[in-house]
């Protein structure tokens, strides 16, 4: 049997210890969390399992890893926290110091030297936003910042939306590989890693575990999973949300190696004036977008993945539809307003009962 990833029950029972029958329950993939276990648990014959979590990038990422040797464990957990850390102050929009924001505020001015991790990412964005036609834009910061937190929502006015519209363009990020810097071309041009930034952090947290010695491993951050599996190993089995009912799941999938990537309007969302505002926002616009109403994306190539749910959730469900047709490698499903659910055969083979 898999570890058993649910997707829908925050309140998943700790582990079976039973070998006959083990399920390794790790609480809810897409959005909620881990119930209280112990840190370290193993039973007679099996590996040490571990997990922790941690407040990142404004959500709860969790980490569940495997290995023979317990010792391992904790600390290959503590490098990748750190290392997914070092990544969120690189790369925040929010923070003053950091080198993302380094490029916001020479924006109209001059080039800025960012470090690789950081230009992988905007080379990144800049593809899927040429790839999409500027469905996702990494420039969408420009209309200013949005706090989608609902203790404390707040959103630009209006008329400070409609004044920088006009700079958001991902076509005036300017980035030089060679010399390692990025420029922003026009002043007031502001970069969102928003969708782009948290899966190749999560995904380097992956990285630093395997760097330490583990094999099979989780990183589970606000709806987007990555995972890792052994070759002797079972795979994991990750819960997929339904879009139309977050409570509930569509199924359930087993992951050895990859991700698994869901984007929603139900999601990081507050409600002012009548109206819900959620955080996927559309460049055209600078408001949140009116497409789809959740996306999910399967596969195991961070670039090919990497914005393309945020692009999915801009366009209309037919233009979805074809971005994620015409992407390589990857399968999905798409949640319409209207309460159909497209779902590609790939994927929908793999789908089995939660």
């Amino acid at each position: 049997m898999a570890h058993d990833m649910n997707a829908a029950r925050a309140d998943a029972p700790p582990a079976s210890m039973d070998r006959g029958r083990r399920r390794w329950v790790l609480g809810a993939a897409l959005g909620a969390g881990f119930t209280a276990w112990p840190l370290v648990s193993i039973a007679r014959g099996e590996p040490a399992r571990l997990r922790a979590s941690r407040t990142l990038m404004g959500t709860r990422v969790d980490i569940a890893a495997m290995a023979e040797d317990a010792a391992l464990l904790r600390p290959a957990l503590d490098a990748a926290f750190a290392r997914m850390a070092l990544l969120v102050d690189m790369m925040s929009h929010y923070t003053a110091t950091s080198r993302l924001a380094a490029v916001n505020h020479a924006a109209g001015l001059q080039a800025v030297a960012v470090p690789p991790e950081l230009m992988q990412v905007l080379a990144m964005g800049q593809a899927m936003s040429r790839r999409s036609g500027g469905a996702f834009d990494v420039t969408v910061g420009s209309v200013g910042r949005w706090h989608f937190d609902p203790r404390s929502p707040s959103m630009p006015e209006h008329a400070y939306i409609a004044r920088h519209l006009p700079v958001v363009d991902y076509r005036q990020l300017v980035l030089d590989a060679r010399a390692g810097t990025a420029r922003l071309t026009r002043r007031g041009m502001r970069i969102d890693p928003g969708g782009i930034a948290k899966l190749y952090i999560l995904a380097a947290g992956l990285e630093t575990l395997r760097a330490s010695g583990l094999e099979t491993a989780l990183v589970n951050g606000g709806g987007d999973v990555v995972a890792m599996t052994a070759a002797a190993a079972r795979p994991w089995r990750v819960g997929i949300r339904d879009p139309h009912r977050p409570d509930g799941l569509i199924g359930a999938l087993s992951v050895r190696h990859g991700f698994v990537a869901s984007s929603g309007d139900y999601e990081r969302c507050f409600v002012r004036d009548g109206h819900r505002y959620h955080h996927v926002l559309n460049p055209k616009t600078g408001y949140p977008a009116q497409g789809p109403h959740g996306v999910t994306l399967v596969g195991t190539d961070l670039a090919a993945l990497n914005g393309l749910g945020a692009a999915t959730m801009v366009l209309d469900t037919a233009a979805g539809r074809e971005l994620l047709r015409s992407t390589p490698g990857v399968e999905g499903l798409i949640a319409s307003r209207e309460g159909a659910l497209w779902i590609t055969p790939a994927l929908r083979s793999r789908l089995a009962a939660a």
